[in-house]
């Protein structure tokens, strides 16, 4: 897909503020220091409309961003390292869960891995969560150009094995860097919205 417009169009916490069209959406779900904003800015062209940052964890709220006119990214807080309460973590817990729970708009959930590390326990509870709600899931595994090409498969092996992913799914590898995988990642979220 090729994006000419993308905006952020909403920051949401609770249903009542989620915009109020019917398009499709595709929620983006991940560790705090997973690349997602990367992610989201390389897979639409801009070099900053999802904000990046050092500290893990900045994203606290649901970012609903407008592509084309046509769907949404919806950017969910990450999970693992930021440094919030317990409280705080659990707020995002329930607001995640309502919004994947009871939004007719979603049509999937990207889950990130850092390719370099096996999944976390928290990678293995969303997988396991979502797989169980039978929410579609697209694993990509970010960062793959910090391993060299001859160890991809390697690394995509213990992602599969560590979710218990079957062997007809796919794991798409990506680079926020080199742009890598981009277009297998938009011909799979074509193929689900």
């Amino acid at each position: 897909m090729k994006i000419q417009t993308a905006e952020l169009i909403i920051s949401a916490v609770k249903p009542e503020q989620y915009p109020g069209d019917i398009k499709p959406e595709v929620a983006l779900a991940g560790r705090s220091n997973v690349g997602k904003s990367s992610f989201i800015n390389k897979m639409i062209n801009r070099k900053s409309l999802a904000r990046t940052s050092s500290k893990p964890g900045k994203t606290q709220t649901l970012n609903f961003y407008l592509l084309n006119e046509q769907m949404f990214f919806v950017d969910v807080p990450g999970y693992g390292f930021a440094k919030v309460s317990k409280k705080e973590r659990d707020a995002w817990g329930r607001m995640i869960e309502t919004y994947i729970m009871e939004r007719d708009q979603l049509k999937a959930v990207i889950l990130l891995i850092d390719v370099r590390h096996a999944p976390t326990k928290e990678d293995q509870l969303m997988y396991d969560w979502l797989t169980h709600f039978e929410i579609p899931v697209i694993v990509v595994a970010t960062k793959a150009d910090k391993v060299p090409r001859g160890k991809h498969q390697k690394h995509v092996k213990i992602i599969r094995e560590t979710l218990n992913i079957d062997k007809e799914s796919p794991i798409l590898l990506f680079s926020a860097e080199t742009s890598f995988g981009k277009e297998k990642v938009w011909s799979t979220i074509e193929s689900l919205t």
